[in-house]
């Protein structure tokens, strides 16, 4: 199939498009490249546009005979969403629907979505099923849930074929070192990790040491990138088959703490982690952990790389090898 990966450029999205072209599909890639990387498109054509452009984009899909959508093009940092909430609800939202009203100007049946578990907003009990209710607290998560549900009407008023991906903590890199994290600014635990002990940052900020748990800091589900552009392959393929409209969580069912991430990078890379406490963020859960049972049933989908230690290797490999050595060339 020819599919049109919005923010193919991105993290999650160029893993994606790299499984999508080993799977026997052509990714083409549309991404204004705010926020990814032209490098990073390497396994078909970049279309380098703005979502806003909503005629654009349906004769794009028109031009290539666009069969499915992934759509992950969207601002998502929550921090900032609660600073600059109409960001994000043009970004995520208004966008989004310039995405679904093209799908189906064109005629494209099928749109695999990059949600997240900040629809659930904080957990009520744990781990988290799809059953549980949504309740977001940050911007960020109201406009994925918003886009969640217009999907559904989407689905009921024409047809539309849909997949939500709710997926936790995306961590790691490609196991052969092709693509990798590469953030400005880098907000993820486990990327800052590495840069911290590899001295490109003085060090890492941990928000937060009196938190109910084993040791004080928050728990949280890290899924390996690999593992989760697998999962949109699956589900693009579930929904081509004739598979029904629902919403999946990704993720490994186990939580780690900051400070247990903090101790495998210091194990694998074999530097220490220079770190420095500071107080709680506002609106930090103090775990949040995926029951994905769902997604091994209804895909057959289940993380090949399950282990925090593979997540922090490739991190720290493709860091070492890419960025902190100064060998990407510039976009």
């Amino acid at each position: 199939m020819r599919i049109l990966v919005t923010g193919g450029a991105g993290y999650i999205g160029s893993h994606t498009a790299k499984q999508l072209s080993g799977a026997g599909h052509e990714p083409i890639t549309f991404d204004n490249l705010s926020e990814g990387h032209r490098r990073a498109v390497k396994w078909g054509p970049l279309i380098e546009a703005d979502l806003g452009d909503g005629g654009l984009l349906r004769d794009v899909m028109r031009e290539y005979r666009v069969e499915a959508v992934i759509h992950f093009a969207a601002s998502a940092y929550v921090g900032e969403s609660v600073r600059e909430p109409r960001k994000y609800f043009r970004n995520n939202v208004i966008n989004a629907l310039h995405v679904l009203e093209a799908m189906q100007d064109a005629g494209v049946p099928h749109i695999v979505f990059s949600s997240t578990c900040a629809t659930y907003g904080v957990p009520r009990h744990l781990p988290i099923s799809e059953q549980h209710p949504q309740a977001p607290v940050n911007p960020y998560g109201e406009s994925k849930l918003f886009v969640e549900r217009a999907l559904r009407w989407y689905g009921v008023a024409y047809g539309l074929s849909w997949m939500a991906l709710r997926y936790f903590n995306a961590a790691g890199g490609d196991p052969e070192g092709q693509i990798g994290e590469d953030h400005y600014p880098e907000t993820h635990l486990i990327p800052l990790a590495v840069q911290a002990a590899l001295g490109e940052i003085p060090h890492l900020d941990i928000f937060g040491d009196d938190y109910p748990t084993p040791d004080g800091t928050p728990i949280r589900d890290y899924i390996h990138v690999y593992d989760l552009a697998r999962a949109h392959v699956l589900a693009l393929e579930y929904l081509a088959a004739g598979g029904e409209s629902q919403a999946l969580n990704l993720g490994t069912g186990h939580g780690h703490s900051v400070r247990q991430v903090v101790e495998t990078v210091e194990r694998v890379g074999g530097r220490p982690v220079p770190t420095r406490q500071v107080g709680r963020r506002a609106g930090d859960p103090e775990a949040l952990v995926a029951d994905a049972a769902h997604a091994q049933q209804v895909l057959g989908w289940t993380p090949e790389y399950p282990e925090l230690g593979s997540m922090v290797e490739t991190t720290w490999r493709w860091r070492a090898q890419h960025v902190g050595a100064g060998a990407l060339p510039a976009d």
